[in-house]
């Protein structure tokens, strides 16, 4: 009966498995790439790359029950091509208003809605939608604040809604991230351009000089005119091409860093993301309201029942705001943990595995300097990849954290040290005592979305298993932050990533972190990496569901 359950419950990761395989192939289908993936070949992996066009293609037919898919990645479309600078939307002549007239004070718990004008340089009206405008409600002498709901209507107007969550006075702002013509030039590149960025590999004999060449994530970015080398994850199976060094062997690969950012616009393209047109604050156009509690009741700040913070919980939107600097949650009853003791008293007896990307590190590097007694252990903290460990010896606590494998942009680190998430989640018994944090996005946004989702493919598939081999273990998604305003890594594709991450883990008992919420609701400066006050009330949010009670 035991060996039939067992193989029942493999058969039934590998369905589910095969489900979000035919997920990947159909977004690949909706966002084509210039590249398309094929089936690897033998090596030498000159040969793959000479097939790397040619062999029959994976993605002939779909099923039709797939085709809602097509609203995942959805965005309005931007007519002509955007040919006329002056006709693009202008963050200087665009306005908004009440959507009703303007009330001498409104209540705790209800909403305030906008309407949103787009404008072109000449101050004409715009058409169509698909501008990247990002909105909050303020509360600037609580410390208060909530993002606001952005809806476009596709026709030049967009919707803004706030909910009224605390009492005190607020005020509107609305920031125009991107144009809808400069969207089209990111959706440009993101999907049409193989690669962004490329990377050094540096390979080591014996004897004689050091080889440093071009590696991407597939043949055609490395720039090899001859034979490439590839390299392939033992348990992933993701694949790496690096161009053949001169004289060295492919195995002599010893070390990887960040390579050049390659020049993907052009001085049109510069002219609609310049820095006078992207995240622009719109002209003031709401004068500030005053929210009153409601007549029965005293209560100053508006929150959802309180549940436990567990896995698997739906979050509404939005998922939560700030209040006195304090994040509070919407769909569950987070905490605060101000004092090492109280971060101690929460991870006792627990083994914390983050692996993803600096934002993440991040995390480990507040918990080692709020909580001295977590000694660091000095792996590798000479790379900036890691891999790091910190340790409470007498509270039986292990902190990891290690960079996510290729494609990473860092400084120059060992190869030995890159290893994939799957690989990791591989080798993790799991259990009660055991939470794994998963923090990805910011290094994917330099390649076609399929890249990405083929890495979620896998990284999905093993926390599935995981979770099936131990249920108790507590898996988090850290999702992606603001803060990134260029070609190489905008918030819309961010956004994008973002989307990804929650449909790759929709329906898996998994408990999320929104950074993108949380890194744009208060009026500090967008940085990829957040001051410390968010970073502090996002690690609170983790240790939340680490001790729910």
């Amino acid at each position: 009966m035991g060996l039939f359950m067992g193989q029942f419950k493999c058969y039934k990761i590998l369905t589910m498995g095969l489900v979000f395989l035919i997920w990947i192939l159909y977004l690949k289908m909706f966002w084509p790439d210039s590249i398309t993936y094929r089936l690897p070949g033998p090596r030498p992996a000159s040969k793959f790359a000479s097939n790397f066009m040619e062999s029959p293609s994976l993605f002939d037919s779909l099923p039709q029950a797939l085709t809602n898919l097509t609203y995942l990645l959805y965005w309005p479309p931007t007519p002509g091509d955007g040919g006329n600078l002056l006709a693009s939307t202008s963050p200087r002549t665009s306005t908004y208003h009440l959507r009703s007239p303007a009330r001498a004070s409104y209540t705790l718990g209800g909403h305030l809605e906008a309407i949103l004008v787009a404008r072109d340089h000449w101050g004409k009206p715009k058409t169509h939608g698909g501008d990247l405008f990002r909105a909050q409600l303020l509360g600037s002498e609580l410390n208060a604040g909530v993002p606001g709901d952005v809806q476009d209507l596709e026709n030049g107007t967009y919707l803004l809604s706030f909910p009224l969550l605390w009492a005190g006075r607020a005020q509107v702002q609305v920031r125009l991230i991107h144009s809808s013509e400069a969207v089209g030039v990111l959706r440009r590149i993101w999907t049409e351009k193989g690669a962004t960025v490329d990377f050094k590999g540096y390979f080591r004999g014996l004897e004689g000089p050091e080889e440093i060449v071009i590696c991407n994530v597939d043949p055609q970015s490395t720039g090899a005119k001859k034979a490439t080398c590839q390299y392939r994850d033992a348990v992933s199976g993701e694949l790496w091409f690096c161009a053949q060094p001169p004289t060295l062997p492919c195995n002599s690969l010893v070390g990887h860093s960040s390579g050049r950012y390659l020049k993907v616009t052009t001085q049109h393209d510069e002219h609609l993301l310049a820095r006078n047109v992207t995240d622009k604050v719109l002209s003031q156009g709401i004068s500030p309201i005053l929210v009153r509690p409601a007549a029965t009741s005293n209560t100053t700040l508006t929150l959802s029942p309180q549940l436990p913070c567990r896995p698997g919980l739906l979050f509404p939107k939005p998922s939560g705001f700030y209040h006195g600097n304090v994040w509070r949650s919407l769909g569950c009853s987070s905490r605060s943990f101000p004092t090492a003791d109280s971060i101690l008293g929460c991870l006792a007896g627990r083994i914390v595995h983050m692996m993803g990307d600096s934002t993440l590190r991040q995390w480990w590097e507040y918990l080692r300097d709020t909580a001295p007694s977590l000694k660091p252990v000095d792996l590798h903290a000479l790379y900036q990849a890691g891999p790091l460990m910190a340790v409470d010896t007498t509270r039986g606590i292990v902190l990891h954290w290690r960079a996510h494998s290729w494609p990473l942009r860092s400084l120059r680190t060992p190869v030995a040290s890159l290893h994939s998430v799957v690989r990791e989640l591989a080798g993790l018994a799991g259990g009660p005592h055991t939470v794994v944090v998963l923090g990805l996005g910011a290094h994917f946004t330099t390649f076609p979305p399929s890249i990405f989702v083929r890495r979620l493919a896998g990284i999905r598939a093993a926390v599935m298993a995981l979770l099936a081999r131990e249920p108790s273990t507590l898996v988090v998604i850290k999702l992606a932050n603001t803060g990134y305003k260029s070609v190489y890594g905008s918030d819309w594709f961010t956004l994008q990533v973002n989307r990804l991450l929650r449909a790759a883990f929709s329906g898996v008992r998994v408990a999320f972190v929104d950074a993108w919420e949380m890194t744009s609701s208060l009026p500090l400066p967008d940085n990829i990496h957040p001051v410390k006050l968010i970073v502090r009330n996002e690690v609170d949010l983790l240790l939340s569901f680490i001790c729910p009670t």
